[in-house]
């Protein structure tokens, strides 16, 4: 099982930037893939963006491409969501997720953080 701990939400205007965190412990977390995920109010959770445990491959929804970068640093066992031109539309609760394969990780996470609160003002 791997824990998970989000940070860096907060406030941002419109066209603003945040750098989301998400700090894992467990065993063997260098070697799970990882993600994020977020949730609107009264919305279901859909899929941010998720990496491969080298890192080599990302993958990213279509509303956050060009905006959102994952990246991880695993000698320090985080993962980070850099958003750039934050919008309104992404407030929500991030979620942090990880998983044994990409296609777990983008589909059926078995690990979540708690989440972070992210409000975009317009």
């Amino acid at each position: 099982q791997v824990q998970l701990v989000e940070s860096g939400g907060g406030l941002v205007q419109a066209g603003g930037s945040l750098r989301l965190s998400c700090a894992a412990s467990g065993r063997t977390v260098s070697t799970y893939a990882m993600g994020w995920f977020r949730q609107a109010p009264g919305m279901e959770r859909e899929f941010v963006a998720a990496i491969s445990w080298s890192g080599g491959t990302t993958y990213y929804a279509g509303s956050v491409k060009g905006r959102f970068t994952i990246s991880r640093d695993n000698a320090k066992n985080t993962v980070y969501l850099r958003m750039n031109s934050l919008k309104p539309e992404d407030t929500a609760v991030y979620f942090c997720a990880a998983g044994n394969t990409l296609a777990v990780v983008t589909t059926n996470p078995k690990d979540w953080g708690q989440g972070t609160q992210v409000t975009v003002s317009s």
